[in-house]
This record gives structure tokens, sequence and C-alpha cells, in this order.
């Protein structure tokens, strides 16, 4: 049943299904970008704590305003972080700041540009509005209101508003820890020199940084190679992890022995094969409390992949609700039926017209291609031929 390839979301609802969220930790607000709540964001505080003025100018009583213009004596000011502890006298006005308290007595507050001054005396036009560019306390939120829910993504303005509401430490979902193992005696780290039949590893560093966008924290576990022993090695290695993402070295030649390895070490497969182009090689599965993505060896196919299958897996980890965002736009040019597998398009979208046209080198191990991508096309299993103008599932990049 392993062997037995099955669709994209059938693949991601297994994984889904298999991984649980992560136990909360405590996280000052520096860390906090990019994590999830694990608990719902509960203020502390009431925003604003007073009635305060909106803008700069003076606080008055509506009351005063009914003669225009009016003239009021200067009885004082307001400013931000300081106040005016004094009840507003009638006919006077208060000089006040915006963000300000607002004084008792005062229901209004007139913008500066309408105000002349002269001495310790204001004139102004403004006519009465009570409540006119007054802040009521509590408008933001109130002490004890839930402002965010568990499993929110804390971007800066969320952040900045659990600041505001009081908090200096969230309680979050850990990081996942996501091991990285590449395979193949073909090759070589970055910046070593290859041989005559050796590529440099470079789907690891492009995982790397999609790991650390994606929430988690990539441990890289380097290149096991060619040999059971090493392979064996390297799976040994990774108890402790969230996760383990492999690179390659799952298909069925010869010199592939990481299911093999895997399988004899007491792992259990969950799916073997995708019905995908490209990444139908991808598996999932489990060693020991380790949960494994198998990823194909080919750089488009696993990095793919990943945005398919390991970018909803790290949001399950990592307490939030994910899905991929596809969405529709019209084709630039004619594209044939599909076959057996759905089929991921590298694509670029016109930035004229904003048509989506497929790369010409749609090689599985072209990455100059994959970057100058900015949106995958997606075509259906035996999906019909389509044409030009048509509208067609895209998933931005």
């Amino acid at each position: 049943m392993t062997d037995i390839m099955i669709p994209v979301t059938a693949a991601r609802a297994r994984i889904a299904a298999a991984l649980l969220p992560l136990e909360a930790e405590p996280c000052s607000l520096t860390e906090a970008f990019g994590r999830t709540l694990a608990t719902p964001l509960v203020a502390q505080l009431t925003q604003p704590p007073f009635v305060a003025s909106a803008m700069d100018g003076y606080a008055v009583h509506s009351r005063d305003l009914g003669d225009l213009p009016a003239r009021l004596a200067l009885q004082g000011e307001s400013a931000a972080g300081h106040g005016f502890d004094l009840k507003l006298k009638p006919g006077h006005a208060i000089r006040i700041s915006t963000g300000a308290p607002m004084p008792q007595g005062a229901d209004q507050v007139v913008m500066q540009e309408r105000v002349t001054r002269d001495g310790n005396h204001i004139t102004l036009d403004d006519t009465p509005r009570p409540h006119s560019n007054v802040r009521a306390a509590g408008i933001d939120f109130n002490a004890g209101d839930a402002l965010l829910p568990a499993g929110a993504v804390l971007g800066p303005d969320a952040v900045a508003l659990a600041a505001g509401a009081g908090l200096s430490e969230l309680s979050v979902h850990r990081r996942p820890r996501v091991g990285i193992l590449s395979t193949g005696d073909e090759l070589v780290e970055p910046g070593q020199t290859p041989g005559p039949h050796q590529i440099v590893n470079s789907i690891a560093w492009g995982l790397d940084g999609l790991v650390r966008q994606w929430g988690g924290e990539p441990v890289y576990l380097g290149i096991a190679r060619d040999s059971q022993a090493d392979v064996r090695a390297k799976l040994e290695a990774t108890q402790g992890l969230d996760l383990v993402v492999t690179i390659g070295g799952a298909s069925v030649g010869d010199h592939d022995h990481l299911r093999q390895v895997f399988t004899a070490m007491g792992g259990e497969l969950d799916f073997g094969k995708i019905a995908v182009k490209p990444g139908k090689p991808s598996w999932f599965g489990r060693l020991g409390d380790v949960a494994f993505l198998g990823l194909p060896g080919n750089p488009v196919s696993s990095l793919v992949m990943a945005r398919l299958l390991l970018r909803p897996a790290l949001a399950v980890l990592c307490g939030r609700a994910e899905t991929l965002e596809f969405k529709t736009a019209l084709l630039g040019e004619d594209m044939a039926a599909n076959g057996m597998r759905e089929n991921f398009v590298r694509a670029r979208i016109d930035p004229q017209t904003g048509r989506v046209r497929p790369l010409g080198n749609q090689d599985s191990s072209a990455l100059s291609a994959l970057v100058r991508a900015d949106a995958l096309i997606r075509r259906e299993i035996e999906a019909p031929a389509a044409k030009a103008g048509e509208e067609t599932e895209i998933l931005p990049l």
C-alpha cells in the first residue's frame, strides 16, 4: 500500500493527521515575531486608559462655543504624560496635546488650526460639537479583552498590540527542530571542489531557508553516503528532532539505501509515492518518535514539494492553521492536456497583463528556472488542453 501513488491532497491530509502542535513555551517580545500563540492574547490594560485628545488643540466645553467667534481665557495645559489636574472653568480653554488626558469638565477639542492666540486668550470659530476630536477610554480595547486567538501568527503589528496590552512575555508554540539530511556519493558541500562525477549539495541550503521562513529551526545533518552503514549512522542521530527532511536516496537504484535502512530500523511508512510532477518519489513516515518527510534528489522537485508538503507540516507543528493559498490567473499561452499526475508548472506572471506563462525550462534539475518563476501553474490529473485566455489555478511563490 505504501508504494501506491496517492494524490497531493491525500498526502497533505495524512501528514497533518500524523502531527500535533508542539508544546507551549514562554517567549519575550524581542523573540516573538513569526511565532504562533499557544494561548489567546488577553489584554492586561485598557487602551487608552483615560479619555484623551485625538489631536493638538484646545480642550473646551462645547457650551462655551455658542456665540462665534468665541473668546476664551487660557487656564493651563494638558500634555502627553502629564495632564491637567484642575477642573476646566466656564469660559476657559486648556491647551492640549494629542494623546493627553482630557481635563475634567471639557468635552470637545478644537484643532489648533481654527484658533488664534492673543497672550492668555484665544479666539476660535468652531461650532459646538460634544466629543469631537476626543477618544473615549477603552476605544481600542479593555483589560480582559481577548485580542488574538490561539494559533495566531505574531507579525510586527501583533507584537506591538501585545506590548500595548501590557504583556512583556507571550505563550507560544515551541519552534520545531527540523533535521535536513542529504544523501549520495555524488554530493560535495558548497565551497568544496567537486570531483569528476560530483555536484554541489544545493538543496539543503534552500530547505534551510524555507524551514526558517516557515517557523522552524533547521538542523543540518550532513550527507549520508551511499552505504547502509553511513545511512544508519545518520538516521540514528535524528532522535530528539521533531521532523527530519531527507533529500534523495528513496528511488529504486542499487545505491539508494535510505528507505531500506529506514524500514530495517523499525521505521513505518505512511505513503511512498505521490501522483505529482515533479516530486513523485516523495514519502512520509515515522522512525520512533520522529516524523520523516522524504523529498526527491532533484533540486526543483525537492523545493517544489517542500512548498506542498513541508510548509503545511511545519504549520501543524507550530500550532497554526495554514492552507495553500491557490489563486486564479489567465493563461498567457496554450497548454497541452495533462497526464496521470498532478503537474505543477514553473511559470512567470506578466506584470503588464497579469497573465501567467510557463517557463521554457521545466527540467527538475533547473534551479535557475525555479528562481525566475514567481508562480506554479496547477494542472489537475487528466486536465484537458487549455487555451490562452482561459482561467487557471496558480500557487504564487
